[in-house]
């Protein structure tokens, strides 16, 4: 049995970024030297974050922030071995940047306390920070994090003053959003309706709820926009609670838009919502909260009497129902007569919800007793899920056509409707389904891409960048301050500045600027930023291969398929050598330090330490042997070898033990339990599949592979 490697992924709102904790301290960096190479560089997609207690992948999402340079050591520019193809590009005179000297040293070291104390909220030790970087370099920021501190003592006058002067950058925006939230918590509605239409991100779900909020009082009918909005109880805050209040007191929302706040709070394990949603509705706070943290004291109580009594008892039997499931429904036929038809469908579906994220064989029967239950969203893919796995494909159609638009409208539901509709006989809109997604180089866009008769290929390659497009990005201010940050390790801002600078790009523009990235080593911008392009592509940038001298040869001693373990490390680290996932997980393929201790001493590396972890030989040697091994240990499946690599691979044996059947991998990786491991999982296999176009130069079948799971009992070697 091997050790778990743990990783952790922590989402930032509305943007899917992952921060990275570095392994030098940000405050000790002073802004380094970005030195121009010809080494490629990626990064990935990463996925989401499990439940409380479940290991989360360290891997970074697309627009995560990146690593300025490599560790020391690192070589400059990958060796390519035969089959893999090598960056064409070559760095333009004049594009060394940023290079430190001892004033701008302590200048930096200035400006990372300033950012610091901002972030602490203490306003008097920013102001006198700032006042010691009268003309630091980018003087948006020193002035940013002057007034950030004060926002809400802060005048209009001011804010507005700082609006106007650095208007159309990303620190404004940035400073419209932080003022948005101020002033809804003010309830200024004016300036609030004011600011609104000029903030351009848009992607603060706070600030959509203070939007609706501002309407709602003004007596706009906003249900049916809140109803879609309203979906993440934990993200609620103050402006979504607001908002929930408001369209309860004026009738807009009615007592079955409440309990479903109610039922979605228990889903989510969100207290403080369960709590104020039973107030709205006439009932106990304190049996509400019981329902979502003690479970079995708030079924003890009773059922009560009203409907707002039995939708808080039919939440603690889902709540109990993810601890046990044999108490749970004891306890709903033990109250059936007392229960409407619906809340006993109800009942059942928060029971079937549990049942299928542990895999549960009843599972099935659980979703067919919830028949006429509201579902959620989240109750809307497992049903769907579960179907797959029983190959209910009736089910599945029906499922996926009963969600919202928004959510039907996901490569993922796509595909699965037009595998339901094939599998029905209607052969023309499954294949209008597919066609509608096939051109997504994703996972489910690479499957739709196979049901039309097509494989995975790469598309011709752009017409050389020329040097005055390559100038042109050079001479881009948001990419100098980006390299800026990148280079005092300042992760988040950096992305920032560069993802607000290639937002209204050309195509060939986007090119150029990826070839920069690629150029200064900020490895997961040139990957996110060549993905933007719709027409020409550069997929040397979307999926390059550095480090293929240390690489090469190890995963071909070890028998490693090498497009697989490149796109492994294309989700794990986007390439960035000293990456640091949360729980320590470090370097190109996110060791875990008592994993690589292991493996160290499974494979005789005696004089191994800690410290060589992020040294680029070292953890390939040791993420590849240990990837090696738990393919061994799944019996030479990559699907489940990337499971466990990411989920541990007593788990994946796990979900492997509970199959009946040979299932299909396709459906294998659509029901993962985990969020976090499923995205990773689907991500991975989509890489190893591009790889394995770029490195053969011959179509690739993303289907074969997948391949098909079969049942622990009929494969050989697992223990």
């Amino acid at each position: 049995m091997f050790p778990q490697k743990l990783f952790a992924g922590a989402s930032l709102a509305a943007t899917g970024l992952i921060s990275f904790v570095v392994a030098s301290a940000a405050s000790a960096q002073a802004a380094a030297p970005i030195v121009p190479t010809t080494a490629p560089a990626s990064s990935a997609p990463a996925t989401g974050t499990p439940a409380t207690g479940v290991p989360a992948t360290g891997a970074p999402a697309t627009g995560a922030p990146a690593t300025g340079a490599p560790v020391a050591g690192a070589p400059a520019a990958a060796v390519p071995a035969a089959g893999v193809p090598a960056t064409s590009a070559t760095v333009p005179a004049g594009t060394m940047l940023l290079v430190a000297n001892d004033a701008s040293r302590e200048q930096d070291e200035i400006f990372l306390q300033l950012r610091d104390a901002a972030r602490q909220g203490d306003a008097n030790r920013a102001a006198g920070l700032a006042s010691r970087l009268p003309n630091y370099a980018i003087p948006s920021y020193v002035d940013y994090y002057r007034l950030k501190p004060r926002l809400r003592d802060a005048s209009d006058a001011e804010v507005l003053d700082f609006l106007k002067r650095y208007e159309g950058s990303a620190i404004a925006d940035r400073m419209r959003n932080d003022w948005l939230l101020e002033l809804g918590r003010k309830r200024d509605w004016v300036n609030f309706d004011r600011e609104l239409p000029l903030f351009v991100k848009k992607d603060d779900y706070q600030v959509k709820c203070y939007a609706l909020l501002s309407r709602a009082i003004k007596g706009e009918r906003v249900a049916a926009e809140a109803r879609a909005l309203l979906d993440n109880p934990p993200q609620y805050g103050d402006a979504c609670a607001a908002l929930v209040s408001q369209l309860a007191q004026s009738g807009q929302f009615n007592q079955a838009d409440l309990l479903a706040q109610l039922r979605l709070a228990g889903e989510m394990h969100a207290t403080g919502p369960a709590r104020r949603t039973a107030v709205l509705l006439g009932a106990s706070d304190t049996r509400a909260a019981q329902a979502v943290d003690v479970p079995a004291l708030a079924m003890a109580r009773g059922i009560g009497n009203t409907r707002a009594e039995h939708e808080i008892y039919l939440v603690a039997i889902g709540r109990m129902a993810r601890t046990s499931l044999k108490l749970a429904t004891v306890a709903l036929d033990k109250n059936a007569s007392t229960l409407s038809a619906e809340e006993r469908a109800i009942g059942w579906s928060n029971i079937a919800l549990a049942a299928s994220l542990t895999l549960a064989p009843d599972a099935y029967d659980y979703w067919q007793r919830a028949a006429g239950a509201p579902l959620s969203e989240t109750q809307l893919e497992w049903k769907t899920r579960i179907a797959l796995r029983r190959g209910d494909w009736k089910t599945v159609r029906a499922t996926i056509e009963s969600m919202p638009p928004d959510q039907q409208a996901l490569t993922a539901w796509t595909y699965w409707l037009g595998r339901a509709m094939q599998a029905q006989g209607r052969t023309e809109d499954a294949q209008a389904l597919y066609r509608r997604i096939a051109d997504q180089n994703s996972f489910y866009g690479q499957l739709a891409m196979e049901e039309v008769g097509m494989q995975v290929t790469i598309p011709p390659a752009a017409a050389a960048l020329t040097p005055a497009e390559m100038a042109q990005a050079a001479a881009n201010p948001g990419f100098k301050r980006a390299l800026k940050f990148f280079g005092m390790r300042m992760r988040f801002e950096g992305t920032r500045e560069w993802n607000w600078t290639v937002s209204n790009l050309s195509e060939r523009q986007l090119l150029a600027a990826a070839e920069y990235a690629r150029q200064n080593q900020i490895l997961d911008r040139m990957v996110n930023t060549s993905e933007r392009t719709r027409t020409e592509f550069d997929y040397t940038q979307r999926f390059p291969a550095p480090h293929n001298d240390i690489l090469h040869p190890t995963a071909q001693g070890l028998g490693l398929d090498q497009a697989w373990v490149y796109g492994l490390i294309r989700q794990e680290s986007r390439f960035i050598t000293d990456a640091q996932s949360g729980v320590g997980a470090s370097g190109l393929m996110q060791v875990m330090p008592s994993t690589a201790k292991w493996v160290a001493g499974k494979i005789g590396l005696d004089d191994y330490g800690h410290g060589m972890l992020n040294d680029i030989r070292t953890n390939i040697l040791l993420g590849t042997n240990y990837l090696n091994m738990v393919l061994n240990n799944a019996d030479g499946s990559q699907v489940l070898a990337t499971a466990a690599y990411n989920a541990g691979p007593g788990r994946a044996r796990n979900w492997r033990g509970l199959l009946a059947a040979p299932m299909e991998g396709a459906v294998f990786v659509e029901s993962i339990p985990f969020e976090e491991t499923r995205n990773y999982v689907r991500n991975v296999m989509s890489n190893a599949t591009n790889y394995a176009a770029l490195f053969e130069k011959r179509p690739q079948s993303l289907k074969a592979r997948l391949g098909t799971i079969t049942p622990r009992g009929n494969a050989l070697g697992l223990p």
